[in-house]
């Protein structure tokens, strides 16, 4: 194997680039959770009869991003959650503006 091959990275995780091998696969879980609930809770949250499933869905994702984010190391991970946690924001936004948890 030559020293070019020897040094490109490998693309096993976009997110792993803390120069470890292996990545963060419970950052990367939280991070990816915080993304889909988040993008969940914008399309549920835009609908008035599923108030409910966008409130709990986006104050779920709200929470585990934050404490993704408090455990991130990379920037990429960080940036992937702010995502989520944007998302899961204004989803919850919407669904308690629809009705909330009740």
């Amino acid at each position: 194997m030559s020293q070019a091959q020897a040094r490109t990275p490998s693309r096993a995780s976009n997110l792993a680039s803390g120069g470890r091998s292996k990545g963060h696969p419970l950052i990367a879980a939280g991070a990816a959770y915080t993304v889909l609930a988040g993008l969940a809770s914008l399309i549920l949250g835009m609908i008035n009869t599923a108030h409910l499933a966008g409130s709990l869905l986006g104050s779920t994702g709200f929470v585990v991003g934050l404490l993704a984010q408090m455990m991130s190391v990379t920037r990429a991970e960080r940036i992937v959650i702010v995502f989520g946690i944007t998302a899961s924001f204004v989803g919850m936004g919407l669904g308690i503006a629809h009705g909330g948890f009740s």
